[in-house]
Parts: C-alpha cells; sequence; structure tokens
C-alpha cells in the first residue's frame, strides 16, 4: 500500500471519515466450476450483471476507489471506477484468505475442497501453513489489522474497498471482539463468526470515523445497491 502523509493526520481529526468495504461480484468459483487457483478466478456473466449494479449504487464519486489484487476484486472494482472516472484507483493487500496450498487446489472446486477445508479448520492452529503460496491465520489476521492501521492514517475521507468475505469479516471480527490473544480458540471463534455472517456477493459494510474518535463504528450490513 502506498504510504500515507502522516503529517496532515492532526488536521484531519475533525472531519468524518467513511470507508464502505464491498464483497466481489459472483465469481466462477462462486457459481461452483473447477478453478485455477484464487488469484486468478474470474466473474461470471452474473457477477459482471453485479458489479454494474453496484457501480449504478452510488449517488456520488468516492474519493478512492480501492481493490484487491485478485482478478475477481478487480473486475468487480473497476466497473465502479469507470463510471467515477475522478476517483482515485488503487490496489492493496486486501486479498481473500488463502489457507490452503494453491498447487494442490488447481482444477479442483468448492465441494472437491470440502474435506481439506474441514481439515484446516480442526486444526484449529493459528500458526499452521498448508505448504507454499498459503496463509497461516495469523498472517491473515495481522494483514486485517494493518487495514484498519492504514485506513485511520490515510489521508482520504471517502474510499471504497473491493475485497473479499473472509478478509471482510476478519476486519468486522477484530472490530467486535477487540482481540488480546490470537489463540485456538480465537481461531474458532472467528471460523463461526465467518460463518454466522456469511457476506454474499457485492454486499458488504461501512465503517466510519468521527471527530475525535477513538474507535471505528461498524456499520449495518449492505446489500447490493445499498452504497450510496
Amino acid at each position: 500500500m502506498p504510504r500515507p502523509n502522516l503529517e496532515q493526520l492532526d488536521s484531519r481529526y475533525d472531519k468524518i471519515k467513511n470507508i464502505r468495504l464491498v464483497r466481489h461480484a459472483e465469481s466462477a468459483a462462486n457459481a461452483g466450476q473447477a478453478t485455477q487457483d484464487h488469484a486468478s478466478i474470474p466473474l461470471t456473466p452474473r457477477g459482471l450483471k453485479q458489479a454494474i449494479e453496484v457501480a449504478k449504487s452510488f449517488s456520488k464519486a468516492p474519493q478512492l476507489i480501492v481493490a484487491s489484487p485478485f482478478d475477481k476484486a478487480q473486475a468487480t472494482a473497476k466497473i465502479t471506477a469507470a463510471a467515477f472516472s475522478q476517483a482515485k484507483f488503487e490496489t492493496w493487500p486486501v486479498q481473500e484468505f488463502t489457507y490452503l496450498e494453491p498447487a494442490r487446489c488447481v482444477d479442483t472446486t468448492v465441494t472437491q475442497r470440502k474435506s481439506w477445508v474441514d481439515a484446516y479448520w480442526l486444526r484449529s492452529d493459528p500458526a499452521f501453513c498448508d505448504g507454499v503460496g498459503a496463509e497461516s491465520f495469523s498472517a491473515f489476521v495481522a494483514r486485517a489489522q494493518s487495514f484498519l492501521v492504514y485506513i485511520e492514517a490515510h489521508e482520504t475521507q471517502d474510499i471504497v474497498v473491493f475485497s473479499h468475505g473472509q478478509f471482510m469479516n476478519a476486519v468486522a471480527w477484530l472490530l467486535e471482539r477487540k482481540l488480546n490473544v490470537l489463540d485456538g480458540r480465537a481461531m474458532v471463534d472467528w471460523r463461526r463468526y465467518e460463518i454466522e455472517n456469511n457476506i454474499q456477493n457485492c454486499c458488504g459494510f461501512s465503517l466510519c470515523r468521527k471527530a475525535n474518535d477513538v474507535v471505528w463504528t461498524l456499520g449495518q450490513r449492505l446489500s447490493l445497491g445499498d452504497f450510496r
């Protein structure tokens, strides 16, 4: 992520910062298709229509549009970026949690990976890494924590972030749970939180930080068309 201008922090405490997080539109994996890897999964035709609806839902241009480096998030975000050419566009490390080794997931579906997924979560080991290209749960949570620190310091007040369900729920979970220790129990709690608060394609939530607030306010969950 680009380095924010920390020298401008004091002058921004009297402003309201609004961050809207949006999950990408429907992807081939979401539709049950076999895929190569998380990073290159494309949108489906239905996903493209959803992305257009998201772009139409904004009543004014965001100051900054952000997307994860994964293709499905980039494709979703760029439709909104095309509708608001005056908005800046940046890519940040807000990609999905890749906890299974990518090489063994090539040409598999969500259904085919289910036993691997179940085995991963049954371990409840935040430090465990499944293989080359995989991310540990500890590293994943650290990435979500870094995101919260970064947007606090960022000079832009109105940001739309096109990301992924698990990453977005990690951000929300951190704000709701106020994590002190990241251990096996915390990992189990996050997994339960993620399942209970599953974010549908092109849905999300907002974060707000008003003048002199010391913490972010987690807004209500937003449905497709609610991002104005």
